[in-house]
């Protein structure tokens, strides 16, 4: 690493002054050497400052405290004092709404976090709460400063410390660009969203070395780690992308769907698709059979504007899909199960991420429709020994707690527990609508008829010609479409070509919606 020293005073005015000045901005800009900024390219990965410029509109940074430098000594840290202490910090725009931002360097130490670094981190955190911006963290440290001991770890606490304080007051967003390991990693996690870029970003609390040495695993780094493990396996990571490129152009979009902070609404598009554009496409997307799968995207394509939609962890937990869309130019949160994987039943991980996703809408301001085809909890003993009662009462939760406007569309099956937690009107949906090829019940057919006329069934001359006139009676008596409507569960079945316009119209009745909960300091939820 090239040690930076001070510009010579040339004379005593100012203009030489202007040009001390000058210089040292230049050896700012130009990071700590040509060399190291080759072998941060030779990796596949862009400089900070070439990240901010993807991420921010042009000509829109301005940074905060450029010319910072560490204090610390020992272990040769007096001869390396570079400017910005590896981590590039300010604020610009993004379609012109500002934005916070920081950047670790990895030029500089490897991106390890010391005392100043922390300090420039809670600064930018602080000034991001204050002015009620989205915070963006650009991600590619190794961790703490060793050489700093005990001090680097203090600064990742100010850090976990200030992303709890923002949380549900401003987005913030990760993005993970090259190493987060150990405690790092839990800054991250706090946060709202997480982008990751394959191959050269990982996620882990101990690396592999520590890994083999305690259980003998020998497993690599993005096997351990990497984009596609933390977007299918664990959930840590909503999205992953193959280049850095795209995956900022990706977190544009997204800050172009959420709003400043939680006292705002998203901001409002313009749209050219009509409002009461009808979707007769949705009459043969849907089966009527309720055994027959398929992709419930196609359905949020038909009802989202231009059928564009940003889907939320969408290799997690793939039998519910979450989304953010626009509808009539208005920012959506979308809930709905996926009939193509485990024919859209609730599990564990399910829940854990539509709760989230639930929780996320309505701590800042963006409307949630709740789309129904739930055959009800997957059973097992892996999911009830892992929890699936507290998990699924973490989606039951998020949703009684959520004030913000709430719309349920049942499309085919909605039974049991399933249906009551997916937004039903007993728990506080504003308005709940359903298809004609509606089946609400506590269960499906058959197996209720299995149970409410086991002794006919068994009596019977010939038993299944008696169990399949006892399933048809179940159905006409309490699965026909319009039972619940008559019980005012439902509060219109409705022509599935007009669900847009429907959906839409809701929408902009509910948008002046207000509801307090009880005074208190937070409440419990499940865990």
């Amino acid at each position: 690493m090239t040690v930076l020293r001070e510009a010579p005073v040339s004379t005593s005015d100012a203009h030489g002054r202007v040009a001390e000045l000058a210089a040292i901005r230049e050896q700012v800009l130009a990071g700590p050497s040509a060399a190291a900024t080759e072998a941060q390219h030779a990796k596949g990965k862009l400089t900070a400052r070439e990240r901010i410029a993807l991420l921010l509109d042009e000509g829109s940074f301005s940074e905060v405290e450029p010319l910072r430098r560490h204090r610390a000594t020992g272990f040769g840290l007096e001869a390396k004092k570079p400017y910005t202490d590896g981590v590039i910090t300010g604020w610009g725009t993004v379609h012109g709404r500002t934005v916070f931002v920081y950047a670790h360097d990895f030029r500089i130490f490897g991106g390890a976090l010391g005392e100043a670094h922390a300090q420039k981190i809670h600064k930018i955190m602080d000034m991001a709460i204050a002015a009620g911006c989205p915070l963006v963290s650009l991600n590619d440290g190794a961790g703490a400063r060793i050489q700093e001991g005990v001090t680097a770890l203090a600064g990742y606490g100010g850090i976990f410390q200030r992303n709890t304080r923002a949380s549900g007051v401003i987005p913030q967003i990760s993005v993970m660009l090259g190493p987060c390991a150990g405690g790092a990693a839990y800054s991250p996690a706090l946060t709202d969203f997480v982008f990751m870029v394959r191959e050269t970003s990982q996620m882990f609390i101990t690396g592999p070395d520590v890994v083999k040495a305690v259980t003998g695993e020998q497993i690599s780094q993005n096997g351990l780690g990497g984009a596609d493990v933390h977007a299918e396996v664990s959930g840590v990571a909503h999205f992953a992308y193959d280049d850095e490129r795209s995956c900022l152009e990706e977190v544009r979009f997204l800050l172009s769907m959420l709003p400043q902070n939680n006292r705002e609404t998203p901001p409002t598009e313009m749209t050219e698709d009509p409002a009461d554009r009808r979707c007769e496409a949705l009459l043969d997307l849907v089966p009527a059979d309720g055994n027959r799968p398929y992709d419930m995207r196609k359905v949020i394509e038909e009802l989202a504007d231009d059928g564009q939609f940003m889907e939320i962890h969408e290799r997690w937990a793939t039998n519910v899909i979450c989304a953010l869309t626009r509808m009539d130019g208005q920012v959506v949160g979308i809930v709905a199960n996926q009939p193509q994987s485990l024919a859209g039943v609730l599990d564990i991980h399910a829940s854990e991420k539509a709760a989230r996703f639930v929780q996320l809408c309505d701590a800042f301001n963006i409307p949630l429709v709740t789309l129904l085809d739930v055959p009800g909890f997957l059973p097992g003993v892996d999911q009830e020994h892992g929890g699936i009662i507290r998990h699924g009462a973490k989606l039951l939760y998020a949703y009684c707690n959520a004030t913000v406007p709430r719309i349920s569309l049942v499309l085919r099956k909605a039974y049991g527990g399933a249906y009551i937690v997916m937004d039903s009107r007993s728990v506080g949906a504003d308005l709940a609508f359903a298809w004609p090829t509606n089946e609400i019940a506590v269960m499906g057919a058959e197996g209720a008829a299995n149970v409410i006329f086991r002794r006919e069934i068994a009596a019977a001359d010939d038993p299944e010609v008696k169990r399949v006139e006892m399933v048809q009676q179940y159905k006409d008596e309490l699965m026909h479409p319009y039972y619940a409507a008559e019980r005012g569960l439902v509060d219109d079945v409705i022509d599935p070509a007009a669900t847009r316009e429907v959906l839409i119209r809701s929408l902009q009745m509910l948008r002046t919606k207000h509801a307090d909960l009880p005074a208190r300091k937070h409440g419990n939820p499940p865990q």
